[in-house]
C-alpha cells in the first residue's frame, strides 16, 4: 500500500485558485508524485467555505484578510481544521502545499499589503499542519518527496 500524502488541490489540477485557475504540477512531476504516493487533494480556502473564485487574500499578522479588506479568518482556521482532520484520518505523515498561499504557504507568505513582498511565515493550515507534526514541502521542494 502506498504512504498517502496530503497536496493542495491547485497543484493537482483543481480549479480552486482564487482566481478559478489551478497551479497542476508539471505532468512528468505529477506521475512520479503518483506513482510514490496516493495523494488526498485538499482545499482549505473552499473546505472553508470560500468561493470560487474570490478575492486575493493574505495574511496580516494572525488574521487573514481579502484585498478589499474583509476579515476571512474563521473560513481559513475553518478550512484549516478540515484539512488537519483529513490529514489525520488519511495518516498522511506528509503534505505537498502551494508556495505562498495564505493557507498552504510553507515558510514565506505575502505580507497582508497586497504588494507582493513576502515575509517569513506559514499559511493557517501549513501552520496547523507543522503543530501537529506533519512534514511539509511546497512544490519548489518537490524533490524532496520523490
Amino acid at each position: 500500500m502506498k504512504e498517502r500524502l496530503l497536496v493542495s488541490a491547485c497543484l493537482v489540477g483543481g480549479n480552486c485558485k482564487y482566481s478559478g485557475g489551478n497551479n497542476v504540477l508539471p505532468a512528468e512531476k505529477l506521475a512520479a508524485l503518483r506513482e510514490r504516493y496516493a495523494l488526498v487533494p485538499v482545499c482549505p480556502e473552499l473546505m472553508g467555505g470560500l468561493s470560487v473564485p474570490r478575492s486575493p487574500c493574505e495574511r496580516r499578522g494572525g488574521r487573514v484578510v481579502n484585498r478589499e479588506g474583509k476579515d476571512v479568518t474563521e473560513a481559513f482556521g475553518k478550512g484549516a481544521a478540515l484539512a488537519c482532520e483529513l490529514c489525520g484520518r488519511f495518516a498522511c505523515g506528509a503534505a505537498l502545499l502551494k508556495e505562498r498561499s495564505p493557507s498552504c504557504g510553507v515558510g514565506r507568505v505575502y505580507d497582508g499589503t497586497f504588494s507582493g513582498r513576502l515575509v517569513p511565515g506559514d499559511g493557517v493550515t501549513a501552520e496547523k499542519l507543522r503543530g501537529r507534526g506533519v512534514r511539509l514541502c511546497c512544490e519548489s521542494e518537490l524533490e524532496k518527496l520523490l
